[in-house]
């Protein structure tokens, strides 16, 4: 085991906060549970608020050591970006849309300004740096910030006839936006705003109807309405309400600007609803009706099915359980007139599809990497997106034209900083817009990147995608082991996939390798990837971590006492449960808004989402064995305080952070967490950093953010008992 770190505090004077015991008697399915610190939930307890103020205060404390270390780190996260940096810019009818930021201020500025057509020398509008003569800015991030320690923008959306803008903000990290609306010929805002809106927001081609969500007390986007621009939103009419606790809904505009559409989602069930978008005071058709365990997505193809018409293009598992891409016609979307244009393929997961005029973009997913291809609609000749490495990132940019014969794409990878292209769907050619700058002597030769494979218990081949410095490894095995940072999450069906980080730069550069453990209850391998870590098969997201860590310590990259875990919200119940199952393989853990009381969550139908988490977690409160499967893998449940041998269990380091207003992962479970694993053993080192004024994703700004990284990395610099040592670059 490496040296204590070095910011740990001598003096004995220092102590941990030690919250209270006000034991909770919690009962189901004839088991019961003493929950000591239950009443740490309660925000509206002054004294809850002291003890995570004392908290905060013992966390910078016993991390005072290493000011100098976050300063020096800040400062080389920073020295590498470009801070006054300008986006690629979109077309938009008559505009060119884009988004910049300037140094010193920690929000975006959205611009726009009049699309001039190329020259004949293959210039134009939108290859010159700097601020335009001709720019108009939409809104300034940094002007709505002020006087607020929190500021984020939910939706964002300009109207056809490119009049109004819609926006919406929120101040709290509670993620309750409020929608405003401004004239863009005038710069004066309309004197209504939109209370408890969500994300998603569909302007009418009138240019004056807007339809948009709310969330009701749970935080479930439940309604949608219609608005009238510069009237109050007493007269506003609901349009829909979704009555079934375990579906959200969303609105937007289907790619070709012909139709609205309301998506209404459950974990596993899907329903769509649309609305000719010339005809805002209509009904909303339904495409077809939900199925439990049916899910499809829908856009819409103006140029039409076989024969002539419009089509609705529907990506649905219905049959396929990797899904495949059906159409319908405009005027007969229901599921008997389906027609299939894109089987189901083994080994490939069909995410979604992209309409052109004369073209259809595929986005999928074949051996854990995602990929794109373009497919012409005349033809049917299919061209793959050029990928320079592997593992690898492919994903579509902004492409808001459906005549448009170009397709903005982007592409990164562990060394590629993230790289903007624009493919002419007609030529095949591509040309590179813009590479993130990255500051410095970065050459991004001096990184290797590969994907290797573990093997789980059962025999699963799990994905490892690594990046480290070349010169510290041998080819084909490394030199000897090194610190190594090993992120997972694997859950949702979402994929981590591959990308480029400057800031992950200043680990690198210290001899580290960072990796990314895709484990099951994920996305990257398929719908069986993710069907195999929820549920019943939960714990093999766990297991398959387990096994990802001690392959690279069998490999010979890393060491326990150099290795460090790390991950968020649902990846962070994945550090809870494998710091519970193998604390001696890990030196530290960091645990971002952990979800590591996800048992007493998961059976609270009182807290915000929980029942729309069942279908991913199960039911506990009417499945005794589902609820007997979360009990086991709860890390708040199994805090460990002595091993079979009768001997106190050390657990990692570890960091945990929370936010007041987070209304995904309660502040409380952190909270918890940390007194639980003090009380169990107290030389467990325990650090619990709380936003008071943030949710979910932690600090809004940029510089903050940047801070906020700064602080973790110095954690895990602090943990191996590296604060001294200086960068290898």
């Amino acid at each position: 085991m490496a040296a204590r770190p070095t910011s740990e505090p001598d003096a004995p004077t220092l102590r941990p906060p030690a919250p209270e015991r006000r034991p909770e008697r919690l009962e189901a399915h004839g088991d019961v549970r003493i929950d000591d610190w239950f009443w740490l939930r309660d925000k509206d307890d002054p004294a809850v608020i002291r003890h995570l103020e004392a908290e905060n205060a013992y966390t910078e404390a016993a991390m005072s050591g290493t000011g100098k270390l976050r300063g020096d780190l800040f400062a080389e996260m920073v020295a590498r970006i470009e801070e006054t940096d300008l986006s690629v810019p979109v077309k938009k009818g008559p505009w060119l849309y884009y988004g910049r930021t300037v140094e010193g201020s920690s929000y975006g500025i959205h611009c726009r300004r009049p699309f001039v057509p190329p020259q004949t020398d293959g210039t134009g509008a939108g290859e010159s740096p700097g601020v335009p003569e001709d720019e108009q800015v939409l809104l300034d991030e940094n002007q709505l910030a002020e006087g607020h320690d929190y500021f984020a923008v939910g939706n964002l959306e300009v109207s056809p006839d490119h009049r109004w803008l819609a926006y919406s903000t929120d101040t709290s990290g509670g993620e309750r936006y409020t929608m405003r609306f401004v004239d863009l010929t005038t710069g004066e805002r309309a004197p209504e705003a939109l209370s408890d809106t969500s994300y998603g927001v569909a302007w009418a081609n009138d240019n004056a109807t807007v339809f948009y969500v709310r969330v009701d007390e749970a935080m479930r986007p439940f309604q949608v309405w219609r608005h009238q621009v510069s009237t109050q939103p007493s007269a506003d009419t609901l349009v829909y309400e979704e009555t079934d606790d375990r579906f959200y809904l969303g609105v937007g505009r289907t790619k070709d600007d012909r139709y609205i559409l309301v998506g209404l989602d459950s974990k596993v069930t899907s329903e769509y609803r649309a609305l000719s978008a010339d005809d805002p005071g209509g009904e909303f058709t339904v495409i077809a009706p939900r199925r439990q365990g049916i899910e499809y997505s829908v856009d819409h193809d103006r140029g039409g099915v076989s024969g002539g018409g419009g089509r609705f293009l529907i990506v649905t598992n219905d049959g396929a359980e990797d899904f495949r891409l059906m159409e319908a016609p405009d005027g007969s979307p229901g599921r008997a007139s389906w027609r299939e244009v894109i089987p189901a393929r083994p080994g490939v997961r069909l995410d979604t599809v992209d309409p052109f005029a004369g073209h259809l973009v595929v986005y999928e997913r074949e051996g854990g990497e995602a990929r794109a291809r373009v497919i012409d609609a005349a033809s049917g000749a299919s061209t793959p997106l050029d990928r320079a490495e592997s593992p690898s990132t492919v994903w579509g940019g902004a492409n808001p034209e459906y005549e448009s014969t170009t397709l903005r794409y982007e592409y990164t990878s562990l060394v590629t900083p993230r790289s903007v292209y624009d493919l002419d769907l007609e030529l095949g050619a591509s040309t590179l817009r813009k590479r993130q700058p990255v500051l410095g002597d970065f050459d991004p030769d001096r990184y290797r990147t590969e994907r290797r494979w573990a093997e789980a218990a059962d025999g699963t081949e799990i994905p490892l995608s690594l990046v480290y410095r070349a010169d510290l490894v041998g080819d084909p095995a490394p030199t000897g082991p090194v610190p190594c940072l090993l992120y997972g999450y694997g859950s949702y069906e979402v994929s981590i996939d591959p990308t480029f980080s400057s800031l992950r730069l200043s680990l690198l550069d210290r001899g580290f390798v960072f990796a990314i453990a895709h484990v099951r209850g994920g996305g990257e391998m398929g719908r069986s990837w993710y069907e195999h870590g929820k549920f019943a098969d939960k714990p093999n997201t766990f297991t398959d971590f387990v096994t990802c860590a001690r392959t690279l310590v069998d490999e010979g990259w890393t060491s326990p006492d150099q290795l460090v875990a790390r991950g968020g919200s649902a990846g962070g119940l994945l550090m809870g449960a494998v710091a519970n199952l193998a604390p001696e393989l890990f030196r530290a853990i960091v645990a971002e808004v952990p979800f590591v009381d996800c048992l007493t969550t998961i059976l609270d139908e009182t807290l915000p989402l929980t029942v729309l988490e069942w279908e991913e977690w199960g039911n506990p409160v009417e499945d005794p064995e589902i609820y007997a499967v979360m009990k086991a893998y709860s890390p708040y449940d199994n805090v460990r305080g002595v091993d079979d041998a009768g001997q106190p269990v050390r657990y990692p380091d570890i960091l945990a952070t929370g936010g007041l207003s987070d209304p995904r992962v309660g502040f409380w479970e952190p909270a918890k967490w940390a007194a639980k694993l003090r009380a169990a053993n107290p030389a467990n080192r325990v650090l619990l950093k709380t936003e008071l004024g943030a949710g979910h994703g932690g600090p809004s700004g940029r510089y903050d953010a940047w801070r906020d990284e700064a602080f973790v990395y110095a954690f895990i610099l602090d943990a191996l008992g590296l604060t001294e040592e200086s960068s290898n670059s």
